[in-house]
Parts: structure tokens; C-alpha cells; sequence
């Protein structure tokens, strides 16, 4: 999977035990240092899934027009009632709401409640089995975003050293907040993903960003609180917004759905992985086609595949108000000021040397046509990049040296990758005095091999 072009393993929190995660993640990391490749660990918590608890018989069949109670006071269900795992529903809907279960397959109108009962009426029937899920139209449903097994999960994801930490069902940039101070605390320091799903985060999405280090367009219960159609132009004004506060996107849920069971993906669901790229998302994510699915590394290969031919499509150019920014930070100057002159002068490459990856991140935000490599001495900080567009983290000793010396030892590293060749030009940003987080404050166009003569 890795050497098919696998750069991020999500571990999904919802399975598996702490110990069961610990073990893949060490895996994982084995696997791509043995490769020599940056692989990152994302840990993504469960979330207040609102779900309906277990049937006598495993499943019913409902019909158009039937009865059907939701009580959260009823312990195994039959054709005309279930439990609920989350106890609280009866006080947060009201009659004439629409209740969506197991991702809007099955379609509830509720009649009345009656202390723990919802009262229903079945619009669109079906098999219903145990444990699915439940939205309301619209949204609005209160549980919490982090729920006591978050928190535990929170604690293992920095024991484990989650690279990312993705965040379900978001109302507010507090519910990030929270987590990121719990992370911490926990002696954690992955990057904040709020993965939005729920129809109040759409509002809320400036604090929401604001909070986070970047956003996951969780289009399965998203588009089942929202309605399908108006997923797709949501997509597309999430990732812009995102990429203008300089933070991330991950697209996800369904890419390549039918590759759960052929090895080919669709039609529709090329032009929806392409798509995804031309909007401008640092990432595509797969879910069951890799988790249980029969062809992992060939959907995999086929979405790799997909984005390289996308991303051949998109035409490198600076957005007309690239220029009328304000930057009142220097590094962020020296990044934006390395991206105009890459994107004129046509440099092969931009080399930053970087001890937090922010001035990667923020060169990445803009598409100047040019790969950006990102330089640093720490592995923490090597896996955190493999999220970020367009940019290729290196792991070295870039400690220890003066500025020429730096230098030498930045172009032999690109040298023996085969990423530049003598007589080409670069364009370098650094920070000085050297090693220091935060201190980007000077950029080079350097042609390579210059200083050995």
C-alpha cells in the first residue's frame, strides 16, 4: 500500500482496542523507515455516533406507512420498536422532524413523543439492523463532540503519537479547542482535524477553522443532514476557505466505493477523485475499500493515478489576490515572496529548510507550478508534511553548519535524490540563526554547483 502511493493510515477509533492501534501505528512507521518514505498516522476519534440499539432477530423489514417507536427505554427490538443508544433523542426532536437511519436509507417522519418514545411513521422502509446510525434533517441533534471514550481515545492517540487527530461531529471551534487541550495535555502534538459532518458546523465553519489546523469534507453524514445535492458546492467552498486561512483538506467518504468489491473504480467516481484535486484538497481518503475491501493496493494505485493526471491538468498561476495580502509575519513573507519568484523565474525546486513545517504549509497554499521540499531534522515534523500539497518532506541532518556549509549539504541531499542536477536553479529558504522554530527570514536563488568552483 505504501509503495502504491499510500502517504496517511487513518485509524479509525470506532474499532479495535488502544493496543490494537498502538501496534498498527508502530507497524506503519517500521514499514515506511524500512522504505525510506514519510508516512503519517492520523487517529480518528469515534464521536457521539447517535445510533439505534440491537434487534431480537438482528434486522427488521420495514414497510411505507408503518408504526415505528424509537424508545430509549426498550432493550432489544421487534418490527415495531427499537432502543437508543444515545438516551437523550426524545429531547431534542419534535414532531413533523425527519429522522434519517443508517445513512438516510431509511426515511422516519415523527408523529409524537411521549416521555422516552419517539412516535414514528415509516416514508421510506427497508431492511433495518442493528446499531446504525440516526440523523436528523437539517441537523440540530445535541450530543457533544467528545464523548468519556474520546477522551480515553484522545490519551492513546498521543501515546501512540498521532501525527493528526481527526475530530467528529464538531458544532463550534471549542469542541476543537477542547480536544487540542486534552491532546496536549496528554503529552500529544498532532495536528487538529475537525471533520465536518453535521449541518450546524456549515455556519460555524470560520471558528471552526479558526480552531483547527485543518478540515476533513466528511460528505456521509454531511450530505445526509444537508440533503446530497448540496454537498458538492459545499466541497468546493470548504477546501477555498480552507486553503485561504492556510490550513488543510482532506476529501473523503465514498471515492472509489465500488472497488470495495471490483478492481476497477467507476467512471463517476474517477471524474470524483479528480474533481476533488482540481478544487484544490491536499488529500483524498479512503475508508472501506482499504479497511475490508478485496483490491486495497489496487485502489490505491488507481487513485494515485488519478490525482497525478489531475494535477497535470491544473495550470500553475498566482490568485489575483495573491498580491494584495497582508503578511505581518516574516516568515510568512519570506514564503509568499519565495513563491512569487519560483512561479516567475521557473526554479526547478524550492528547497525549505524547516524545523515546524509552517513555511512549507503556506508556500503549498498557493499553486506556483513548483514541488516544494521540505528539509528538516525531525521526524515529528517530517510525518506532520506528508499531509500538505505539493510538498515532499526529507529527513536529515541539516544541524551543525554554517550557512555554505548548510547549503552544500541541502544540494548534495537533492543531488543524490535526483531531484536537481548541476547547472539548475533553486530557490532556498532558511532561517538565522539556523535551528530556530519560526524563524524563516531569508530566501536564496541558489544555481546548483555555484559554490564548488
Amino acid at each position: 500500500m505504501i509503495a502504491a502511493g499510500l502517504d496517511v493510515v487513518r485509524m479509525n477509533f470506532s474499532h479495535g482496542t488502544a493496543q490494537d492501534h498502538k501496534q498498527r501505528a508502530e507497524l506503519v512507521r517500521k514499514i515506511a523507515d524500512k522504505m525510506g518514505k514519510s508516512v503519517g498516522v492520523m487517529a480518528d476519534l469515534q464521536g457521539p455516533k447517535i445510533r439505534i440499539g440491537k434487534f431480537e432477530q438482528g434486522k427488521v423489514r420495514l414497510e411505507k406507512g408503518d408504526n415505528f417507536v424509537l424508545d430509549a427505554e426498550c432493550s432489544l427490538g421487534n418490527q415495531h420498536c427499537v432502543g437508543l443508544d444515545y438516551k437523550d433523542l426524545p429531547k431534542d426532536v419534535l414532531p413533523e422532524d425527519v429522522l434519517l437511519l443508517d445513512d438516510g436509507r431509511i426515511v422516519l417522519n415523527v408523529l409524537s413523543i411521549d416521555g422516552p418514545r419517539i412516535n414514528c411513521s415509516v416514508k421510506h422502509g427497508g431492511i433495518l439492523s442493528n446499531n446504525k446510525g440516526i440523523n436528523r434533517l437539517g441537523g440540530g441533534l445535541s450530543a457533544p463532540a467528545l464523548t468519556p471514550k474520546d477522551m480515553e481515545d484522545i490519551i492513546t492517540a498521543a501515546e501512540l503519537q498521532a501525527d493528526y487527530l481527526a475530530v467528529s461531529f464538531p458544532r463550534s471551534g471549542a469542541d476543537i479547542e477542547q480536544a487540542r487541550q486534552l491532546l496536549r495535555k496528554a503529552g500529544g502534538h498532532g495536528l487538529l482535524i475537525a471533520k465536518v459532518e453535521r449541518a450546524e458546523a456549515i455556519p460555524a465553519l470560520d471558528e471552526i477553522l479558526e480552531a483547527s489546523d485543518g478540515i476533513m469534507v466528511a460528505r456521509g453524514d454531511l450530505g445526509v443532514e444537508v440533503g446530497d445535492a448540496a454537498v458538492p458546492a459545499l466541497q468546493k467552498k470548504m477546501i477555498k476557505l480552507a486553503r485561504d486561512k492556510n490550513k488543510l483538506t482532506i476529501t473523503a467518504t465514498q471515492m472509489m466505493e465500488s472497488m470495495i468489491e471490483n478492481p476497477i473504480p467507476t467512471r463517476a467516481e474517477v471524474s470524483d477523485v479528480a474533481n476533488a484535486v482540481l478544487d484544490g484538497t491536499d488529500a483524498v481518503m479512503l475508508s472501506a475499500e482499504t479497511a475490508a475491501g478485496k483490491y486495497p493496493v489496487e485502489t490505491i494505485e488507481a487513485m494515485s493515478r488519478i490525482c497525478i493526471e489531475a494535477e497535470k491538468s491544473v495550470e500553475a498561476a498566482l490568485e489575483r489576490g495573491f498580491l494584495n495580502r497582508e503578511y505581518t509575519r516574516i516568515d510568512q513573507s519570506i514564503a509568499m515572496a519565495t513563491i512569487f519568484t519560483a512561479f516567475h523565474l521557473k526554479v526547478k525546486a524550492i528547497a525549505s529548510l524547516t524545523e515546524s513545517g509552517s513555511t512549507p504549509l503556506w508556500m503549498s497554499r498557493i499553486n506556483s507550478g513548483v514541488p516544494i521540499y521540505a528539509l528538516t531534522n525531525t521526524e515529528e515534523t517530517r510525518r506532520k508534511m506528508t499531509l500538505y500539497r505539493g510538498v515532499y518532506p526529507m529527513l536529515g541532518k541539516f544541524k551543525g553548519y554554517d550557512r555554505d556549509k548548510l547549503l552544500e549539504k541541502v544540494e548534495e541531499v537533492m543531488l543524490e535524490n535526483k531531484i536537481i542536477e548541476i547547472g539548475d536553479f533553486i530557490a532556498l529558504t532558511i532561517g538565522e540563526p539556523i535551528g530556530q522554530p519560526g524563524g524563516t527570514n531569508t530566501m536564496k536563488i541558489v544555481k546548483v554547483g555555484d559554490h564548488r568552483k
